[in-house]
């Protein structure tokens, strides 16, 4: 099989990587926020994905030309090591810092893929981060991490049971009814387009 990775890491450039929060630019350079789009495959026909949301709506998704499809495969808490470029999204904890909602582990072709910790939409008030992990610390609930990213450090804690994993390959074959989706789009007046979509198979979901 061929590698994958190189080819998933021009597509995921922009999935976890920050729709928002780089420095301020002209109005002229402004790109609309995309969106993004969590639910379950209703069906898939031709270029239009049709998803049926967590929130309960069904959407078509057009399917630009240049599209194209990732999976995710399970991993362990334990397989986070220094030096892994993670991305963690997390939320505020109430005795302070952060807890983690998920952790992808990238693979090393994806490394410094969209740098930086953001605002982001798993559940309100979450952050996404994409950093460098500077050590994983076990502790009496769980796992906490350092991150570092553009000289900034960020300790986030993972406790037992925060789901775990990494990028794996898939084809549009696994776009079947019922299975489940994370996908980055563009707003257009039409309705929304899709460079990447993430899928689940093997029992494995986008926890992102």
């Amino acid at each position: 099989m061929r590698n994958i990775f190189p080819v998933l890491a021009l597509g995921l450039a922009t999935i976890l990587s920050a729709s928002t929060v780089a420095a301020p630019a002209r109005a002229e350079d402004k790109k609309a926020a995309p969106i993004h789009v969590r639910g379950s495959v209703v069906t898939f026909a031709g270029s239009t994905l049709k998803v049926k949301t967590r929130e309960g709506e069904t959407v078509d998704i057009a399917l630009a030309d240049d599209w194209k499809v990732a999976g995710v495969a399970n991993a362990k808490v334990t397989d986070i090591k220094p030096g892994d470029f993670v991305g963690i999204a997390s939320l505020p904890k109430a005795d302070g810092g952060d807890g983690a909602l998920e952790v992808l582990i990238f693979p090393p072709a994806m490394k410094g893929l969209g740098e930086g910790s953001y605002g982001w939409d798993l559940k309100p008030d979450s952050s996404m981060t994409n950093a460098t992990v500077a050590d994983a610390v076990k502790g009496v609930d769980g796992r906490t991490v350092t991150v570092t990213y553009h000289g900034k450090e960020k300790k986030i804690a993972i406790p037992d049971g925060t789901p775990v994993v990494t990028i794996a390959a898939a084809t549009k074959d696994d776009l079947i009814p019922g299975a489940v989706v994370f996908i980055t789009a563009e707003k257009a007046a039409t309705g929304p387009v899709a460079h990447q979509v993430v899928v689940g198979k093997n029992g494995v979901v986008p926890p992102m």
